[in-house]
């Protein structure tokens, strides 16, 4: 029934997919919103770990860098700069669950049966393609030096200003 090879970047790929379904499910079920940054870095590492299976291995380390540090710790410093408040949670509905519940199991089901029944093109090879993040870098120093320079000033007086309107607002 399954045409499926069981190797190593099989097991990655189910792996980091657990990662990412995990980080995500957890990201809207709890509460402390520092844990919720955390569910999150663990999804975008996760998101890193399938880029790294497609051999896109600058799109991974812009990933981990981006995304899962520097996002995640700008998140952070806006949730330590800003004043919360505990909420109440909504009583629990029964009824409301029980719908989401069925309604979700619909959609799997829809999309199930949609990828069983539609016939995939057979997968051409893949041609060798050379390793561009040499001359990404190469011309992000070279021909894009002062752009690229002006673009960190410019990300570094917005945080600046950030800060400034945070620390006046809590006054």
């Amino acid at each position: 029934m399954f045409n499926i090879d069981f190797n190593g970047e099989f097991a990655a790929f189910f792996i980091f997919s657990a990662i990412m379904i995990i980080g995500a499910v957890l990201m809207v079920s709890l509460q402390k919103v520092v844990h919720m940054v955390i569910s999150m870095a663990g999804v975008f590492l996760g998101l890193a770990g399938m880029f790294v299976l497609l051999d896109a291995e600058f799109v991974a380390f812009v990933q981990v860098l981006i995304y899962a540090g520097a996002v995640s710790i700008l998140m952070i410093f806006g949730i330590m700069m800003t004043n919360h408040q505990a909420v109440k949670a909504d009583p629990v509905k029964p009824l409301h669950e029980t719908l989401a519940a069925i309604a979700a199991l619909c959609l799997f089901g829809i999309l199930f049966y949609a990828i069983r029944t539609t016939t995939f093109p057979d997968v051409q090879p893949l041609q060798g393609v050379e390793d561009n993040t040499f001359s990404i870098g190469e011309l992000l120093y070279t021909g894009y030096v002062v752009p690229f320079e002006l673009l960190s000033v410019l990300l570094t007086v917005a945080f600046i200003g950030a800060i400034a309107l945070a620390k006046k607002g809590a006054d």
